[in-house]
């Protein structure tokens, strides 16, 4: 009889934890994403400013080492994320993309970064480009993007 009860205690205990446990890892995928997406706009402005014929990557390989041992970095390997699993295009659960506008050089960019299974992986979606400034949305299970779109840290969107 003892022993039953021991083990609903140890059930209840894990009933309150592992949500908070998968809550908490949700964020910090979050936190992880958002980061990313920094590093990506700061290596951008930079590529931009090293390859100026080519203007913004339409490709996170091309920010980074791309196989090359970056002694002689170019517009395909510029060497500027060293993240090679953020290069990539999947990190902490999130899957980032670029998409340039086609031009030559190339004036302007976006990146998203939205997660791989909504709810579970993260619950914003995260876009910037060469203005610098980020956006979140919330994004809904299906993986579609909430259409309570904010200037990140703004609090409205339910991504602070």
């Amino acid at each position: 009889m003892e022993l039953l009860v021991v083990v609903m205690i140890i059930l209840v205990i894990a009933a309150i934890a592992v949500p908070t446990f998968l809550h908490a890892r949700m964020k910090a995928n979050e936190a992880s994403a958002v980061a990313s997406m920094k590093a990506i706009q700061t290596a951008e402005a930079a590529y931009n400013s090293a390859y100026p014929a080519v203007g913004y990557s339409g490709s996170l390989i091309n920010l980074g080492r791309h196989g090359s041992t970056c002694e002689t970095p170019g517009p395909t390997n510029a060497c500027l994320i060293m993240d090679d699993v953020l290069v990539s295009g999947i990190k902490d659960g999130y899957l980032f993309e670029i998409v340039s506008d086609g031009n030559t050089p190339s004036m302007s960019y976006i990146v998203t970064g939205v997660p791989i299974s909504p709810g579970v992986t993260g619950g914003c979606g995260f876009s910037g480009g060469a203005s610098g400034q980020l956006t979140a949305s919330v994004t809904s299970g299906s993986g579609s993007s909430g259409s309570g779109r904010s200037a990140f840290g703004g609090g409205s969107s339910g991504c602070d």
